[in-house]
């Protein structure tokens, strides 16, 4: 009865494992959600999400805060996205952030989602790169498109920002602070994020 008992317990502990669950039943993965797929035409390639840090996956957390379910948390020390959810937890994103010189702060709102966005380079990008000068009258959608496959655009009480969370094929940057400022996450976390948010959506830079 014990060798009976300890085989059930076992399959139960690898069932969890394979789920991506943890043992205290909150934190779950979706390491298995980073394959390649076809959106609207595109062809999003493949993460190779062995070589992304685990804590970079998205994942859902238990996370404590004031702020009510569906406010959008950006830890741009921690390089984690946190998306609010009920009953005290969050689905967390890795994300990439802006380089020296780029930081920022603050609270915006999401005032857009576009999904399979134009890229239009702020006029002082193309002052430092001149070679950006043939995007001024935007770049077309595609995966090389630096938004990506989704944006968000943040705005404050000042109007459009200039900042957006949106994807990127460089999954490579996850973790790390190279932007202009803006908040990036891989193409398939920011198709997540994009169907999980709402439109006037609180969004907290810290």
């Amino acid at each position: 009865m014990r060798l009976k008992s300890f085989a059930i317990v076992a399959a139960l502990a690898l069932t969890t494992a394979l789920a991506g669950c943890s043992t205290d039943g909150v934190s779950r993965m979706f390491s298995n959600d980073y394959g390649g797929r076809v959106d609207a035409g595109y062809q999003i390639p493949t993460v190779p999400i062995s070589k992304v840090p685990r804590k970079y996956h998205r994942q859902l957390v238990t996370y404590e805060t004031a702020e009510k379910p569906g406010t959008i948390i950006v830890d741009t020390s921690e390089k984690f996205l946190y998306l609010v959810e009920p009953n005290g937890k969050a689905m967390r994103y890795g994300i990439g952030v802006g380089r020296e010189g780029f930081e920022w702060q603050g609270t915006a709102r999401i005032a857009l989602k576009r999904e399979w966005p134009t890229w239009t380079p702020p006029r002082e990008m193309i002052q430092r790169q001149p070679e950006l000068t043939k995007y001024a009258g935007g770049m077309e959608p595609g995966i090389k498109n630096p938004l990506g496959a989704r944006a968000l655009y943040l705005f404050n009480k000042g109007g459009d920002s200039g900042y957006r969370l949106h994807g990127t094929p460089e999954w490579n940057s996850i973790g790390k602070a190279m932007s202009s400022g803006c908040i990036r996450l891989m193409n398939q976390d920011i198709i997540d994020l994009y169907n999980r948010v709402e439109v006037g959506a609180k969004v907290i830079v810290k």
